[in-house]
């Protein structure tokens, strides 16, 4: 019986075997099956900035100079921390009260009632009035996506448009970021005309013309102070010609402003374009960063603020901006970071501090514009460079903050990095903030080689 059992069963062997040939099959297929789900994900590019980095940090040679980063960098090319923060520091480390709970969703109380009076002036009437909505952001970047999220949900005039008819204006050329940030959450951004590399100079007519001809209540995103990446400022008769426009069409004014004080070292005077728009009830909202004007880079500490037309909860109030701009972060992040907004906010809210901010801040401006005017002098007097424009190198001291647009060609730009080692970006834009006592007169020489074909 045991006998005919066995001859009807499969050996012990075979069963192994198949079990082992059912195991392959199945790793097999599991292996495949993982292997394939990222099959379709493309290579991205680089990031031309960091690349740019990277290449100079690889870079051996012994007199090379960064001027891609956009960054402060001191007279000795170091990163730079700022007293004010120094002090802010130590006093945050010495305080045992202090924990790590989560922060409210809009930020911290002191940080973000303070942040909204720095850009406005605390005798706003949108402040008075309670109708500016802020909420502390990841910098600049975040109160950029914000910003752009928030009119996707809520701006009046695209309400049940598509992602095309959804679009953005922003200026021809603007920081790299922007187009991305506002792709990404649904809008479409075009360029609109601003900078002339004939004049290396505002293309004021052209840009007025287009705010005109534009269809009414349009988004235009405007630099406050210190256009990146051009360094091309509106004078204050300017700006005024272009709220005028803003006005009369009924368009949205989306400001970014990455360096209040940074670029002319006074922070009022870096408003200004802000308060103006506001004096003239213009639709607006501002996005703030402490990277440069702090040197708070890694903290990522920045805000949006929205003004509404009223306060209250009524339709068009602030209380129902506040409470969708907190879905919006509890939906992205939850809760803000705590370090860099304790740092601001203490420097911000005592008197003696942000004294001592305001003087930190001209140091920096002070030395970027020093430079400026030793680059210019270099270019000018003692070298006798061809200049790239009609107006001579004034665009150098005549731009304002961290960037300048230098006017070399592509080619020119190439033998700069390639055989001259100093570090820019392909349009000709150079940091100010990586050129100091140290290295003035080389990266003169290396322009004026560059211009004259013989680098």
């Amino acid at each position: 019986m045991a006998s005919s059992s066995a001859s009807r069963s499969p050996s012990t062997s075979q069963a192994a075997a198949r079990l082992s040939q059912v195991s392959h099959h199945m790793a097999a297929s599991a292996s495949s099956s993982s292997a394939d789900v990222w099959a379709s994900t493309p290579q991205a590019p680089a990031d031309p900035i960091f690349a740019l980095t990277a290449g100079y940090q690889a870079d051996s040679f012994e007199n090379k100079v960064n001027l891609g980063v956009g960054a402060y960098r001191d007279n000795e090319g170091k990163p730079f921390v700022l007293p004010v923060v120094r002090k802010a520091k130590q006093i945050l480390a010495a305080d045992e009260s202090l924990d790590h709970e989560y922060l409210p969703i809009a930020g911290l109380p002191a940080f973000v009632k303070a942040t909204g009076k720095l850009i406005f002036g605390a005798d706003s009437p949108a402040i008075k009035e309670d109708r500016v909505v802020s909420i502390q952001t990841i910098s600049g970047t975040g109160a950029n996506h914000y910003g752009g999220a928030f009119l996707e949900r809520f701006y009046e005039p695209w309400l049940g448009k598509s992602k095309a008819d959804k679009v953005i204006y922003v200026s021809n050329p603007t920081w790299a970021n922007h187009k991305a940030i506002f792709n990404s959450v649904g809008l479409t951004p075009v360029d609109y005309p601003y900078y002339d590399p004939s004049t290396i100079g505002l293309a004021l007519p052209k840009f007025l013309d287009f705010l005109r001809s534009a269809p009414q209540q349009s988004v235009f995103l405007l630099h406050a102070c210190a256009h990146n990446p051009t360094g091309v400022d509106p004078t204050r008769d300017q700006w005024e010609e272009i709220a005028a426009i803003f006005k009369e069409r009924g368009h949205f004014a989306f400001f970014d402003c990455a360096y209040q004080g940074f670029a002319s070292g006074d922070l009022d005077n870096d408003a200004w374009a802000v308060r103006h728009f506001v004096s003239q009830q213009i639709p607006l909202l501002v996005c703030q960063s402490y990277a440069k004007n702090a040197g708070l880079y890694g903290e990522r500490i920045g805000a949006l603020n929205l003004v509404a037309t009223h306060a209250g909860s009524s339709p068009g109030g602030a209380e129902r901006l506040r409470s969708q701009l907190l879905i919006l972060q509890r939906q992205e992040i939850s809760n803000p970071p705590t370090f860099g907004a304790r740092i601001v906010g203490m420097i911000l809210n005592d008197e003696a501090m942000f004294g001592e901010w305001k003087r930190d801040i001209g140091t920096m401006a002070g030395r970027i514009i020093a430079m400026r005017e030793r680059l210019h002098d270099l270019l000018v007097n003692e070298l006798k460079t061809p200049a790239p424009g009609p107006n001579g190198w004034d665009h150098v001291v005549k731009q304002i903050g961290m960037f300048t647009f230098t006017g070399l060609t592509p080619p020119q730009c190439k033998a700069m990095v390639e055989r001259g080692h100093v570090y820019m970006t392909g349009n000709g834009r150079i940091s100010m903030a990586g050129i100091n006592d140290g290295n003035v007169e080389y990266v003169a020489q290396c322009f004026d080689k560059a211009v004259r074909g013989t680098l």
